[in-house]
């Protein structure tokens, strides 16, 4: 499709930034993707979408106004009526000293290999095949799943350009598709859930069968959970978890968190905030992340951003505006779609991994909990104080095994605690179709609630 190119979406961009007037920038964001979901329940198609959608955004600064417009077409009559609309809007701005354009900074864009164009070719056929088997999958593989959830199969192929009157003239593509599975296992008495998933760029890398396995062994090990005595113990938060507690650790190491007192962490660069040996990394350049690309919202080189190191802090995140009101430097951390103006945010949040194995780390716990679910984490967690409370399910750990399954009990401490009390990352560190990735996390001295 016209538009999906290099040199198609930076053409666009050019023509609309070459309109610029006397004492005006101009940014466009032109942005394509073609989407599909496929979900399989009882051996039959229960939905299946497919989706292609495309637009322009502008944004016009000019008299220290801004103002933005975006639209879901490109045809050319629908894209100037876009730039007058920004136009229009900038004179109701407020104004504000700092707005501005990003710049180039010298920094060289990393060449990543992020696009499959094989799974451009895939057929719906196949796609839908992709969702049964791994129902079917799932069904079979114990007498006590009694149920799928759902079964799903996910694509998406996306191309995007940056281009301002700055000087800023960026692409990228990429394709990205999942399984995931949810699983109900019963023994007669109970109930329980489990899910199981796995995460690519081509179908080459898709394992269905780990996608079951794993569904599959989450839900059955819960069999039986009841409530664990209330106690302080070591916690273990396996790679689905950790991924999005370290999440929220990322969330609060923005520049925007900073200007609106929102980060607990404002004021404390350079200072011990986590366990010495944890290092935590945002590092778009990896191809392995999810969320990998080679620039930022505002087209500005990705780069590998070191948060914390060796438990120190290091920096925030910023875009070219949050860099400018706190008098520093863009780290191209810039995110947003072609209807948004830009934000702050990590995409590529990881820590560094450890030596040892998630088993070889339980194997030398004499008491604790393993964790591989948690239910209202982000509705229980203050990012300004640090307080952290959520619901969670998992197995006790006795004697270095995983032991009888828990669930209905509360694990609560700070942000600020747990990460000083982490005790070991595991090296099973794991990329997920989130902005963070997964590793085992052992962190002690947690109270957990429960009867």
């Amino acid at each position: 499709m016209f538009g999906t190119t290099a040199s198609d979406l930076l053409a666009m961009g050019d023509e609309i930034c070459s309109q610029a007037r006397a004492g005006e920038q101009i940014e466009a964001v032109l942005a394509y993707s073609s989407d599909t979901e496929v979900r399989a329940w009882e051996g039959e198609v229960e939905s299946f979408s497919s989706a292609t959608s495309f637009g322009v955004g502008v944004r016009v600064i000019s008299s220290q106004r801004q103002g933005f417009a975006y639209a879901g077409s490109w045809e050319p009559e629908v894209i100037a009526e876009t730039l007058d609309a920004a136009r229009a809007n900038s004179a109701f701005g407020t104004p504000d000293e700092h707005l501005a354009l990003a710049e180039p900074d010298g920094v060289d864009p990393v060449e990543l290999d992020l696009y499959r164009e094989e799974l451009a070719g895939v057929t719906p056929e196949r796609k839908i095949d992709l969702a049964l088997a791994l129902e079917r999958s799932v069904r079979s593989a114990d007498s006590r799943i009694v149920g799928v959830e759902s079964a799903d199969y996910v694509d998406s192929l996306s191309a995007g350009a940056v281009v301002n009157t700055s000087g800023v003239r960026s692409f990228g593509r990429d394709s990205t598709c999942y399984l995931m599975a949810y699983a109900l296992a019963s023994d007669e008495s109970e109930t329980q859930t489990g899910f199981g998933y796995s995460v690519g760029r081509s179908l080459e890398d898709l394992d269905e069968g780990k996608a079951a396995a794993d569904c599959v062994e989450r839900a059955l090990r819960l069999l039986g959970a009841g409530k664990p005595v209330s106690g302080r113990t070591t916690v273990v938060f396996d790679p689905w978890v950790a991924a999005q507690f370290l999440g929220i650790i990322g969330g609060t190491l923005s520049g925007e968190a900073l200007l609106k007192g929102r980060s607990l962490f404002a004021d404390r660069v350079g200072e011990q905030v986590a366990a010495a040996g944890f290092t935590l990394t945002d590092d778009p350049t990896n191809p392995l992340a999810f969320g990998a690309s080679s620039s930022d919202g505002e087209g500005l080189a990705a780069r590998r951003n070191d948060l914390i190191c060796d438990g120190e802090l290091q920096k925030f995140l910023h875009n070219s505006y949050t860099a400018r009101r706190l008098n520093t430097v863009s780290t191209a951390s810039a995110v947003r779609g072609y209807s948004s103006t830009p934000g702050v945010g990590c995409v590529a949040l990881a820590p560094s991994p450890g030596s040892r194995s998630a088993a070889d780390l339980i194997a030398e716990l004499e008491d604790g909990v393993l964790v591989q679910g948690v239910s209202g984490l982000h509705s229980g967690v203050n990012p300004v104080s640090g307080d952290f409370s959520t619901g969670a399910e998992g197995l006790r750990i006795r004697d270095g095994e995983l032991a009888e399954p828990i669930r209905e009990f509360t694990i609560a401490s700070t942000l600020q605690r747990m990460l000083l009390d982490i005790a070991e990352v595991g090296n099973d560190l794991e990329w997920l179709p989130m902005s963070s990735a997964g590793v085992t996390l052992v962190v002690d001295g947690v109270m957990i609630s429960g009867e």
